[in-house]
Protein backbone atom coordinates (compact mmCIF):
# COMPACT_ATOMS: atom_id res chain seq x y z
CA UNK A 1 0.00 0.00 0.00
CA UNK A 2 1.19 3.47 -1.06
CA UNK A 3 1.38 4.95 2.25
CA UNK A 4 1.77 8.83 2.40
CA UNK A 5 1.21 10.00 5.87
CA UNK A 6 0.14 8.83 9.27
CA UNK A 7 -1.48 10.71 12.32
CA UNK A 8 -0.26 8.81 15.19
CA UNK A 9 -2.81 9.60 17.38
CA UNK A 10 -7.10 11.18 16.46
CA UNK A 11 -9.41 11.88 18.73
CA UNK A 12 -12.02 13.15 15.80
CA UNK A 13 -11.24 11.56 12.95
CA UNK A 14 -13.25 8.18 14.51
CA UNK A 15 -16.45 8.92 16.08
CA UNK A 16 -16.37 7.40 19.77
CA UNK A 17 -12.59 5.82 18.97
CA UNK A 18 -9.04 7.02 20.07
CA UNK A 19 -7.09 6.34 16.80
CA UNK A 20 -4.61 6.72 14.65
CA UNK A 21 -5.02 7.24 11.26
CA UNK A 22 -3.51 6.24 7.74
CA UNK A 23 -3.06 8.46 4.76
CA UNK A 24 -3.02 6.65 1.06
CA UNK A 25 -0.94 8.17 -1.30
CA UNK A 26 -3.06 9.20 -4.41
CA UNK A 27 -6.14 10.48 -6.00
CA UNK A 28 -8.46 10.34 -8.89
CA UNK A 29 -9.73 13.38 -8.17
CA UNK A 30 -7.98 17.01 -8.04
CA UNK A 31 -10.34 19.07 -5.42
CA UNK A 32 -9.23 22.80 -5.66
CA UNK A 33 -11.01 23.03 -1.86
CA UNK A 34 -8.14 19.52 -0.77
CA UNK A 35 -6.34 20.07 2.25
CA UNK A 36 -4.68 17.22 1.75
CA UNK A 37 -3.33 18.35 -2.06
CA UNK A 38 0.12 16.94 -1.54
CA UNK A 39 -1.26 13.29 -1.68
CA UNK A 40 -2.48 13.92 -5.02
CA UNK A 41 0.01 12.68 -6.98
CA UNK A 42 -0.28 9.09 -8.17
CA UNK A 43 3.55 9.03 -8.93
CA UNK A 44 5.91 9.13 -5.91
CA UNK A 45 9.14 7.97 -4.82
CA UNK A 46 9.14 5.39 -2.71
CA UNK A 47 11.63 6.94 -0.37
CA UNK A 48 9.03 9.50 0.25
CA UNK A 49 6.09 6.68 1.88
CA UNK A 50 5.73 5.26 4.39
CA UNK A 51 6.58 1.35 4.64
CA UNK A 52 4.04 -0.92 5.63
CA UNK A 53 5.66 -3.07 7.77
CA UNK A 54 6.89 -0.10 9.72
CA UNK A 55 3.16 1.11 10.19
CA UNK A 56 2.16 -2.13 11.97
CA UNK A 57 5.46 -2.79 14.19
CA UNK A 58 3.98 1.13 15.13
CA UNK A 59 0.57 -0.22 15.45
CA UNK A 60 1.71 -3.49 17.37
CA UNK A 61 3.22 -1.33 19.72
CA UNK A 62 0.65 1.31 20.23
CA UNK A 63 -2.09 -1.86 20.62
CA UNK A 64 -2.96 -0.56 24.12
CA UNK A 65 -3.23 2.50 23.40
CA UNK A 66 -5.49 2.36 20.09
CA UNK A 67 -8.91 1.42 19.13
CA UNK A 68 -9.04 2.00 15.90
CA UNK A 69 -7.41 2.71 12.41
CA UNK A 70 -8.57 5.59 10.23
CA UNK A 71 -7.92 4.58 6.73
CA UNK A 72 -8.56 7.82 4.67
CA UNK A 73 -6.37 9.54 1.81
CA UNK A 74 -6.09 10.82 -1.13
CA UNK A 75 -8.26 7.73 -2.20
CA UNK A 76 -7.98 4.85 -0.66
CA UNK A 77 -10.37 2.66 -3.50
CA UNK A 78 -7.75 3.50 -6.46
CA UNK A 79 -5.95 0.80 -4.85
CA UNK A 80 -5.98 -3.02 -5.54
CA UNK A 81 -4.57 -4.16 -2.22
CA UNK A 82 -6.81 -2.26 -0.34
CA UNK A 83 -9.06 -4.91 0.70
CA UNK A 84 -5.73 -6.68 2.04
CA UNK A 85 -4.39 -3.88 3.95
CA UNK A 86 -7.59 -3.29 5.81
CA UNK A 87 -8.13 -7.16 6.00
CA UNK A 88 -4.62 -6.84 8.13
CA UNK A 89 -5.73 -3.59 10.53
CA UNK A 90 -8.61 -6.28 11.33
CA UNK A 91 -6.22 -9.04 12.19
CA UNK A 92 -4.18 -6.54 14.16
CA UNK A 93 -6.95 -6.45 16.40
CA UNK A 94 -8.36 -2.72 15.42
CA UNK A 95 -11.53 -1.47 14.19
CA UNK A 96 -11.40 -0.11 10.70
CA UNK A 97 -12.48 3.36 9.14
CA UNK A 98 -12.65 4.27 5.77
CA UNK A 99 -13.05 7.29 4.59
CA UNK A 100 -13.89 7.55 0.72
CA UNK A 101 -14.75 9.98 -2.17
CA UNK A 102 -17.12 6.85 -3.65
CA UNK A 103 -15.73 7.28 -7.17
CA UNK A 104 -15.15 3.28 -7.24
CA UNK A 105 -18.04 1.41 -6.01
CA UNK A 106 -17.08 -2.16 -7.01
CA UNK A 107 -14.31 -1.85 -4.25
CA UNK A 108 -16.38 -0.31 -1.84
CA UNK A 109 -18.92 -3.19 -2.32
CA UNK A 110 -16.23 -5.92 -2.18
CA UNK A 111 -14.60 -4.10 1.01
CA UNK A 112 -18.39 -4.63 2.75
CA UNK A 113 -18.87 -7.91 1.06
CA UNK A 114 -15.50 -9.11 3.33
CA UNK A 115 -16.87 -7.15 6.47
CA UNK A 116 -13.15 -5.19 6.27
CA UNK A 117 -14.73 -2.24 7.90
CA UNK A 118 -16.39 -1.32 10.27
CA UNK A 119 -17.40 2.40 9.97
CA UNK A 120 -17.74 4.49 6.46
CA UNK A 121 -16.98 7.60 5.75
CA UNK A 122 -18.22 9.08 2.33
CA UNK A 123 -17.65 12.59 0.63
CA UNK A 124 -20.43 13.73 -1.20
CA UNK A 125 -18.33 16.55 -3.06
CA UNK A 126 -21.45 18.89 -5.01
CA UNK A 127 -24.42 18.31 -6.67
CA UNK A 128 -24.40 15.72 -9.31
CA UNK A 129 -24.30 18.31 -12.30
CA UNK A 130 -21.49 20.21 -10.96
CA UNK A 131 -19.17 17.20 -9.88
CA UNK A 132 -17.06 17.38 -13.22
CA UNK A 133 -16.37 20.87 -12.83
CA UNK A 134 -15.88 20.74 -8.98
CA UNK A 135 -13.66 17.16 -8.52
CA UNK A 136 -11.32 18.44 -11.27
CA UNK A 137 -11.38 15.38 -13.28
CA UNK A 138 -12.87 13.64 -16.68
CA UNK A 139 -14.58 11.91 -14.27
CA UNK A 140 -15.48 8.03 -14.02
CA UNK A 141 -16.51 5.23 -16.22
CA UNK A 142 -19.65 5.61 -15.92
CA UNK A 143 -20.00 9.11 -14.53
CA UNK A 144 -22.14 10.19 -11.39
CA UNK A 145 -23.55 7.30 -11.45
CA UNK A 146 -20.51 5.54 -9.42
CA UNK A 147 -21.47 8.28 -6.58
CA UNK A 148 -25.34 7.16 -6.15
CA UNK A 149 -24.44 4.09 -6.11
CA UNK A 150 -21.86 4.60 -3.64
CA UNK A 151 -24.22 6.35 -1.53
CA UNK A 152 -26.68 3.60 -1.91
CA UNK A 153 -24.05 0.89 -1.16
CA UNK A 154 -23.06 2.32 2.09
CA UNK A 155 -26.49 3.02 3.48
CA UNK A 156 -27.59 0.33 3.04
CA UNK A 157 -24.67 -1.87 4.50
CA UNK A 158 -25.46 -2.32 7.94
CA UNK A 159 -23.01 -0.86 9.90
CA UNK A 160 -21.66 2.48 11.02
CA UNK A 161 -21.66 5.45 8.23
CA UNK A 162 -21.87 8.87 7.60
CA UNK A 163 -21.93 11.19 4.91
CA UNK A 164 -20.08 14.45 4.66
CA UNK A 165 -19.69 17.78 2.52
CA UNK A 166 -17.24 20.29 2.70
CA UNK A 167 -18.62 24.13 2.55
CA UNK A 168 -17.03 25.93 0.16
CA UNK A 169 -18.96 29.25 -0.23
CA UNK A 170 -16.83 30.09 -3.12
CA UNK A 171 -18.03 27.11 -5.35
CA UNK A 172 -21.34 26.00 -3.49
CA UNK A 173 -24.11 28.43 -3.41
CA UNK A 174 -27.40 27.13 -1.28
CA UNK A 175 -28.91 25.86 -3.74
CA UNK A 176 -26.02 23.25 -4.49
CA UNK A 177 -26.04 22.17 -0.87
CA UNK A 178 -29.73 21.56 -0.96
CA UNK A 179 -29.19 19.70 -4.09
CA UNK A 180 -26.80 17.40 -2.49
CA UNK A 181 -28.66 16.93 0.93
CA UNK A 182 -31.54 14.90 -1.41
CA UNK A 183 -28.63 12.74 -2.81
CA UNK A 184 -28.38 11.26 0.98
CA UNK A 185 -30.92 8.74 2.37
CA UNK A 186 -33.51 9.04 4.85
CA UNK A 187 -31.52 7.23 8.28
CA UNK A 188 -28.10 8.59 7.25
CA UNK A 189 -25.89 10.61 9.14
CA UNK A 190 -24.72 14.04 7.08
CA UNK A 191 -22.24 16.43 8.44
CA UNK A 192 -21.06 19.23 6.80
CA UNK A 193 -17.19 20.25 7.28
CA UNK A 194 -15.64 23.86 7.56
CA UNK A 195 -13.04 24.50 4.94
CA UNK A 196 -10.10 25.64 6.01
CA UNK A 197 -8.74 27.68 3.22
CA UNK A 198 -5.09 27.77 4.31
CA UNK A 199 -3.96 24.33 3.06
CA UNK A 200 -6.49 23.97 -0.40
CA UNK A 201 -4.88 22.50 -3.40
CA UNK A 202 -5.76 25.49 -5.69
CA UNK A 203 -3.71 28.80 -3.85
CA UNK A 204 -6.50 30.88 -5.41
CA UNK A 205 -8.81 29.46 -2.59
CA UNK A 206 -5.68 30.24 -0.37
CA UNK A 207 -6.75 33.91 -0.51
CA UNK A 208 -10.38 33.94 -0.06
CA UNK A 209 -11.80 34.19 3.40
CA UNK A 210 -14.32 31.69 3.86
CA UNK A 211 -17.51 32.79 5.39
CA UNK A 212 -19.51 29.65 6.31
CA UNK A 213 -20.22 30.22 10.29
CA UNK A 214 -22.74 28.04 10.47
CA UNK A 215 -25.30 25.02 8.60
CA UNK A 216 -26.65 26.51 5.52
CA UNK A 217 -30.74 26.49 4.88
CA UNK A 218 -31.07 23.52 3.28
Amino acid sequence: MKIGGVNTLSLSDYPGKVAAVVFTHGCNFKCPFCHNGSLIPDHVSRDLLIDEEYLFEFLRYRSNQLEGVVVSGGEPTIHRELPGFLRKIKEAGFAVKLDTNGSRPEMIKMILAGKLVDYIAMDIKAPLDKYKQLVGYPFVPNGTESIEESIALIAQSGIDHAFRTTVVEALLSPEDMRKIRVLVPAGSNYTLQKFCPENAFDPKLRKRSNLYLGSPQL
